[in-house]
């Protein structure tokens, strides 16, 4: 029977994680601003933003959770 150590835990999130950006290689969030705030007036202001997810970030997430999984499998 094999334990779950943390380093495993951690190889297994960066696995998927990076998985993950190699699918969705971004993705949006909405970001609420106050546009003009005259007294007890406010304008709101939604603003849509997206993050890149670079290859060689997801690549490398990949990579170092098979080494972190690797190593917690070491005895």
């Amino acid at each position: 029977k094999t334990k779950m150590t943390p380093i495993k835990l951690i190889g297994i999130l960066l696995i998927v994680a990076g998985g993950l950006g190699l699918v969705y290689d971004s993705f949006t969030y909405t970001k609420e601003t106050t546009g003009v705030k005259i007294g007890p007036l406010e304008l709101k202001v939604q603003e849509k933003k997206t993050v890149n997810i670079p290859l060689a970030l997801s690549a490398g997430g990949i990579v170092l959770g098979v080494v972190l999984l690797a190593l917690g499998s070491r005895k």
